[in-house]
């Protein structure tokens, strides 16, 4: 195996900690011959705490008992608020408890905060592609070496000329960035996004694309796990999974397709039709 194909060395405790859950297990690879990695030097693992939601303490039962004539009224304001004719469209309800001020009205929903900031101008123009990190690009052996998939080089560097190139992965950042670094030689990622930017979804991470702040019409993802990208399946455009072959060469081949999809307008009107060999 060429010594090339290696990125990175990684401790065996820094190795055996969770780097994805993906819709299938991979295959642990030990790297073969003499070939010897860089060796990474990971942060340790920060504790966050979970966050929590509070509930705005309530008054006792008997001062609310005693202000049975002001809950009226608080009820009629919000009947009046709610079927006032000004045009005014009340919130969307998610499922989750409408908080309504004291004096009736509805309070102004907090605007979505999308995961990626706006495109800069040399990107403008250019189609999002968001791109996957394990088994896709690379694979990590639970023993010591992270492996570069066959002609990632050519792949990312090409990418980022046509693309605005995004790195999801649900690996923590803690193992993802410091591979990406080594990985990306080129600055192809505009961003790098990791496990909690998914969404936890049937004891998967999904990769919500609607959350990027792109119009979807000019969002793809590679990614070899479709449940990934379960939510969005006709902006995917699948890779097999990768652990070892140094023949490969599947990202090589998808270069071809990814010149033509740059150049449309909306990739469902490539990526909704059959393509050849599917």
């Amino acid at each position: 195996m060429d010594s090339s194909a290696v990125i990175t060395q990684i401790s065996k405790e820094e190795a055996r900690s969770p780097l994805r859950s993906k819709g299938s297990t991979a295959r642990a690879s030990q790297p073969k011959g003499s070939c010897l990695g860089t060796r990474a030097h990971l942060c340790r693992p920060v504790s966050v705490p979970s966050p929590t939601l509070g509930l705005p303490a309530s008054g006792d039962q008997k001062s609310a008992a005693s202000q049975k004539p002001r809950n009226r009224g608080l009820l009629h304001s919000l009947f009046c608020c709610v079927c006032r004719d000004d045009g005014e469209a009340l919130p969307a309800h998610s499922g989750a408890p409408l908080l309504v001020e004291e004096n009736g009205a509805v309070p102004k929903q907090t605007p979505v905060q999308y995961l990626l900031p706006e495109a800069k101008a040399q990107d403008s123009d250019k189609i999002c592609v968001v791109i996957d990190l394990d088994e896709t690009l690379v694979h990590s052996s639970f023993k010591v070496y992270v492996l570069k998939r066959p002609h990632v080089d050519e792949f990312l560097q090409r990418m980022g000329e046509l693309f605005e190139c995004v790195l999801f992965t649900a690996s923590l950042a803690k193992y993802a960035d410091p591979v990406a670094d080594l990985l990306d030689k080129w600055g192809a990622f505009r961003a790098r996004l990791f496990r909690e930017s998914c969404v936890f979804h049937r004891g998967n991470y999904v990769k919500d694309l609607s959350r990027l702040g792109r119009d979807l019409r000019r969002v793809l993802i590679l990614d070899n796990s479709p449940a990934s990208y379960v939510f969005h399946p006709d902006n995917a455009v699948p890779v097999a999974s990768w652990f070892d072959n140094m023949s490969d060469t599947e990202l090589h081949d998808l270069l071809p397709f990814f010149e033509q999809l740059s150049r449309v307008d909306d990739v469902y009107s490539v990526l909704r039709q059959p393509r050849p060999g599917s």
